[in-house]
Order: structure tokens, then sequence, then C-alpha cells
């Protein structure tokens, strides 16, 4: 992958704007340890996602860069403190002749897949771990799980219309699995 200086400081801008405002809404330990709880598990969630995006449009020719949103990353921020968070700290964004509504479904179907499987990385941390290695895992399997989900909304910008004007029969396969790795973790462990 190519990335360029003002994509590298998009990136880590918001990778640590993400990381305080979910931080801030964490319970436990002090706040330098829920910082580095959130960078691990709601940061490193997020770059995965946005970084899917990239390859997969990189994979395809097209160029693209992850941009991001500073009122939004300063408002999720705030919102941390009235208790309550909506994230949405910029986008991958694309360019190129290549893109029909086949290579944008893929494109757009990688971020939350890879939220998915993140979650289901996680999942062993928050079952067998202890202390702060379960914390790690439970909000690891959690966010990510939810991230997934939510980027599957098919509407407006969202990775769900893209995916869903592409294949209706992918578009429901992934919603089955965010829909069980939200909704079903009681059942496991």
């Amino acid at each position: 992958m190519r990335f360029s200086n003002e994509e590298v400081r998009d990136l880590l801008k918001a990778w640590i704007a993400i990381s305080i405002a979910f931080a801030i809404l964490l319970k436990g330990p002090d706040f330098i340890i829920r910082v580095m709880v959130a960078g691990l598990t709601v940061g490193l969630g997020f770059l995965i996602h946005e970084l899917s995006h990239k390859m997969f449009a990189q994979k395809y020719h097209c160029w693209a860069e992850f941009r991001s949103n500073d009122f939004m990353l300063v408002l999720a921020i705030l919102m941390a403190f009235l208790g309550f968070i909506f994230v949405a700290p910029g986008a991958v964004v694309l360019a190129g002749h290549r893109i029909d509504y086949r290579r944008n479904g893929i494109i757009s179907a990688a971020g939350p897949a890879s939220s998915l499987i993140l979650a289901i990385l996680f999942l062993p941390l928050d079952i067998f771990g202890s202390g702060l290695m379960q914390m790690i895992g439970n909000y690891g399997y959690l966010i990510n799980a939810w991230l997934g989900l939510f980027n599957l909304i098919p509407a407006w910008n969202f990775d769900g219309k893209k995916i869903l004007n592409w294949s209706k029969a992918f578009y429901t396969i992934l919603v089955v699995i965010a829909l069980v790795l939200v909704f079903g973790r009681g059942l496991v462990g």
C-alpha cells in the first residue's frame, strides 16, 4: 500500500481522537490505561477497517486515501463527555475509472468484513482472559462487532448501501454474521 504524508497524519489523528473518545466512555482503570485499551480495540478496529477499503481499492488500481473529518473527531470527543458517542472519523476517498458497482461493493465490503473478523479474533480473550486481557477482549469484540453491523446500514454513504447495490446475497451474509456476533454473544462462553 502507498501512503501520503497527509494520509498518515489523518490516520494518526483519527486513531488518537477515537481512542480518547472511547476512553472517556470506558469504565475501569485510570484514564491512560483506558486510552491504551481503546487504542488497541477501537483504534485498531478503525485502522484495519479503513485500510481494508484502501487495500482492495488499490488492488483495483484506484487511487485511495483516508481523509479525516476533523469536525466529527472533535464532536465525538465532546459527545463522549455526555455519555454517548457517534464516530464518523472520515473515509477512504477513491478515484479511478474502474470503479463500477461490483468493485465498489467489494471495496465497501472489505471494511465491515474486517471489523467482523477482528471481533472474532478478540473473542477468545473475552472468553478465556482475565483482568485487563479480558477487558481488551470484551471491548475489542463488542466494539468491532458493532462497527461491522453499523457500517452495514444500507443508507446514505454507509458501506451497506454500496454492498447491497452490488450483491444482495453477500450483503445478507454479512448482516447475518454481524447480527449473530452482536446479539448472539450471550450464547458463547
